[in-house]
């Protein structure tokens, strides 16, 4: 009798202990998912603000204020490094309006957001605009983008937008 009694509170501790690890990395991998949803949120925010700066606004401020110095560059058309950009940026923005930037799509995985954009090219025919940022601190560090004007007509009935 005395030997069932303690298997039986050796298995109701068992249990507990059990559980209550089990709930403690439950509550781990729910901290942990909601801190990946708060960088991916945050890391979103920061990378519209930036574009609506720089590219809608013109402001090169926004280099200083979002863009890493030792920015790596993937366009071929500029050289890395944020100063390099602030120099490209200034001939591109001369004599441009204000516009208001038109994401269709945004996404975020980690420290890389996903940015999908409709321009419009200087004779008003649209361009659609894929970049992509990685984010280190708060920071723009690197950049990736593809650019593709849209075709008066298409080969399928899918928009590009």
């Amino acid at each position: 009798m005395k030997t069932s009694i303690n298997f039986t509170i050796l298995a109701v501790i068992t249990f507990l202990l059990f559980g209550g690890c089990q709930q403690n990395q439950q509550n781990k991998n729910v901290e942990k998912e909601q801190t990946q949803l708060d960088i991916n949120k945050e890391n979103k925010r920061i990378v519209l603000d930036f574009y609506q700066q720089m590219f809608g606004d013109k402001d090169l401020s926004a280099i200083d204020k979002y863009i890493a110095p030792q920015y790596i560059q993937h366009n071929p058309a500029v050289a890395d490094g944020a100063a390099a950009f602030k120099a490209a940026a200034a001939k591109w923005f001369e004599g441009q309006p204000k516009t208001k930037i038109d994401v269709q799509h945004i996404a975020s995985d980690g420290d890389l957001v996903f940015i999908h954009l409709k321009n419009k090219n200087p004779d008003g025919s649209l361009k659609s605009t894929i970049d992509i940022f990685r984010l280190e601190n708060g920071k723009i560090v690197e950049h990736w983008d593809a650019q593709q004007d849209v075709p008066k007509e298409s080969a399928n009935g899918h928009p590009m937008f």
